[in-house]
């Protein structure tokens, strides 16, 4: 188990394992947000903190409900918005130690134009 948290400890993620790959999206959200993604299935990602502690934003078409600390302002993570129940979900990995990460694939997504890889 991998632990990720914002940096002020109110929003704690746990991920059952270490990605095989990230994914750093230049659309116009993620490349103001500086993430970098780790897609999992929703049901093997723990998330821990009061529901008073994350605010949500949802723009564009408002299929994806990004999660952020309200207290330090960090993005923690990425839920669908239409689908609740939807089994996929987004990690923001920069809140994971860098070190628990190295060695995993960037892939460049092109999330402004194309949504194709770059790689």
């Amino acid at each position: 188990m991998i632990e990720a948290s914002c940096h002020c400890g109110s929003i704690k993620i746990e991920i059952p394992r270490k990605p095989r790959t990230l994914t750093d999206c230049n659309c116009s959200i993620c490349r103001r947000y500086g993430a970098l993604w780790a897609y999992y299935q929703a049901a093997d990602v723990r998330i821990r903190g009061r529901r008073a502690a994350m605010s949500t934003y949802l723009w564009g078409d408002r299929r994806i409900r990004f999660v952020r600390c309200e207290q330090c302002g960090c993005i923690t993570h990425w839920v669908a918005a239409r689908n609740p129940g939807s089994s996929r979900m987004g990690v923001n990995t920069r809140n994971v130690d860098p070190g628990i990460l190295k060695g995993v694939r960037i892939r460049r997504l092109d999330g402004a134009r194309t949504w194709k890889f770059l790689d």
